[in-house]
């Protein structure tokens, strides 16, 4: 697919960075907005978060703090939806609202947008979900849903923009044009893995070592539990072998979940030919 330039508005209604930001973006009938938590009194002010559109509540996840955990919903009145999840819900640091400048979204817009924006979230895998229930599909017909995807990649793009990132996928398209790094090492651990300008994706089919170090740090013992717990490794004939893509906020947490222990991901990493990934960054190449 071609991509264009985007000419994207931000308003800080506040004057403030870390406060309530609304994006626009030009020839488009949407807006975001981005609402921290202890402002969520001031949405009711804001004419269009009064009406219908779907949002996302962000927060960290208290189980595995190296993950967000996330909450999609919809209504026809979010400013007021957000107040009652101030109860509901305590876990959220900050939402983003999906509306239309011209009201034009009905309850099944916005029931399709809720449905699509969770099933792209547990597509990126990047955060646990919050909704004890999937939104199912709603009917819609097929022009409306090809209306609404385009209005769905926009509004994902101003997500993006605003600082939240777990509705992208791990590797974007383009991702093959990028070397993959490799891990072979003791234990089992045979991993290979690509740099992106997130962090650190170590692909499916990869294994981690089956033992760890004495000496491996306790927050890394804590990771390749958690993510065995969640089932991204699994045991199996091929040893603890990752079941799908998983991103790494950095090459060396990758390199020392694979390995087992403290490791510098920089020059544990390496490419087909050899050359480690520090001396890659070094020499000017390009991450995704």
């Amino acid at each position: 697919m071609a991509q264009y330039n985007k000419t994207i508005r931000l308003f800080l209604i506040d004057g403030s960075t870390s406060g309530m930001i609304q994006a626009e973006l030009s020839n488009w009938t949407g807006k975001v907005y981005r609402v921290p938590r202890i402002l969520v009194s001031s949405a009711s002010d804001r004419m269009d978060l009064r009406g219908a559109g779907s949002y996302l509540l962000v927060g960290k996840d208290i189980a595995n703090p190296t993950r967000d955990i996330l909450y999609g919903g919809e209504t026809e009145g979010i400013a007021k939806r957000l107040r009652q999840h101030l109860d509901r819900k305590e876990f959220w640091q900050e939402a983003f609202a999906i509306v239309s400048k011209d009201q034009t979204l009905n309850k099944a817009h916005v029931r399709y947008l809720e449905y699509r924006l969770v099933e792209m979230a547990v597509k990126a895998g990047k955060a646990s979900l919050d909704n004890a229930d999937m939104p199912v599909r709603p009917t819609i017909s097929e022009p409306d849903a090809a209306e609404m995807e385009e209005f769905i990649e926009n509004a994902v793009l101003l997500i993006s923009t605003l600082g939240y990132k777990g509705l992208d996928e791990i590797l974007p398209e383009g991702h093959s044009e990028s070397p993959v790094f490799a891990i072979q090492a003791a234990r089992g651990a045979n991993a290979r893995g690509i740099i992106t300008s997130e962090g650190f994706v170590v692909l499916k089919d990869s294994t981690m070592a089956n033992g760890e170090a004495p000496s491996i740090p306790q927050g890394i013992a804590n990771l390749r539990k958690s993510i065995m717990d969640q089932g991204i490794v699994q045991e199996s004939e091929f040893g603890h072998r990752f079941i799908k893509n998983y991103l790494f906020s950095s090459p060396s947490q990758a390199a020392s979940i694979v390995l087992g222990r403290s490791a510098n991901g920089r020059t544990e990493w390496r490419t087909e030919s050899g050359q480690v990934l520090k001396s890659f960054e070094e020499n000017g190449n390009g991450i995704l």
